[in-house]
């Protein structure tokens, strides 16, 4: 289990609105927002810069203009620039700063602590965190506390080679196994790899960007959208079809324990098939 402190919060009046402003590292803050969020260079430039990043309903509501730059009180009198909107994932929280610009504004220091324990009981976990921390304080699951399998299946899928990795996971979905969402290709791709940011060699020696290991890869390894020559565990063409053809012979497609009996076998524990789930339905509703 990791924790992460540092962080400040507070209330700040920006533009006549009142937004919940919360400054942490982005090192810290990064991996809890949504996939789209969390692969933003816009939203993390202007977040290092020192900008203001919003909901986009506090940004309505404020009246804000991403670019224009705004006064702002909190502990201090001082003006901030709007960097835009993003969807932040934080629950009750409208606006994300860096720590030097929260620092700047005078926001209370180490009010919240980011919890990472993905192999632990989360609703024996929340129970231990209230009773460390007493009754006035708020815990925050940024995790579900039920993982459902029930997934969009794209009926339309594009057609064509695929030009970004979100075609390449839907229609490696829709041609290599016909009732498995494609959601669920994206969010392991994001999970073992950053699509393709970090192809290994990983600790057990996987590689490329769905993270196959050579004696899997042996095995399920093909060539996808009319390659030829010998499958290529680097290729995300090859990679990403070969998973949708692991997962297919699994039961993946059959949806409910099919998909959750089939994301265990490609990686052989219970918090990596919820990390997998949780992440392919922020993907079903942010598209």
């Amino acid at each position: 289990m990791g924790a992460t402190n540092g962080s400040t919060a507070g209330r700040i009046t920006v533009s006549a609105a009142m937004p919940l402003s919360f400054a942490a590292p982005a090192a810290a803050l990064r991996p809890w927002t949504p996939p789209t969020t969390a692969a933003s260079q816009r939203v993390w430039s202007a977040f290092q810069a020192g900008d203001l990043i919003t909901s986009a309903q506090a940004a309505t509501a404020a009246h804000l203009a991403g670019g224009a730059t705004y006064p702002v009180a909190a502990a201090v009198s001082a003006r901030i620039a709007d960097g835009g909107t993003a969807l932040l994932g934080v629950a009750g929280v409208d606006g994300v700063v860096n720590q030097a610009e929260g620092r700047r504004l005078g926001l209370v220091r180490n009010v919240a602590v980011l919890l990472n324990a993905p192999a632990a009981d989360m609703t024996k976990l929340v129970s231990q965190v209230k009773s460390a921390l007493g009754a006035s304080a708020r815990v925050v699951r940024l995790a579900p506390a039920a993982v459902s399998t029930s997934l969009p299946v794209d009926s339309t899928p594009p057609s064509g080679r695929p030009a970004n990795y979100l075609q390449l996971f839907q229609e490696s979905a829709a041609r290599y196994c016909p009732g498995l969402s494609w959601t669920v290709l994206a969010a392991i791709g994001q999970i073992e790899s950053a699509d393709g940011q970090n192809m290994g060699p990983s600790t057990a020696g996987a590689l490329g960007p769905m993270q196959f290991l050579p004696s899997t890869w042996a095995t399920w390894g093909i060539d996808g959208f009319g390659d030829t020559g010998a499958p290529d565990i680097l290729n995300p063409f090859d990679a990403v079809p070969s998973a949708a053809r692991l997962l297919c012979a699994d039961g993946a497609a059959s949806g409910g324990g099919g998909l959750r009996q089939a994301v265990f076998d490609y990686n052989h524990a219970t918090w990596y098939v919820d990390e997998v789930l949780t992440l392919a339905a922020e993907y079903a509703r942010e598209y």
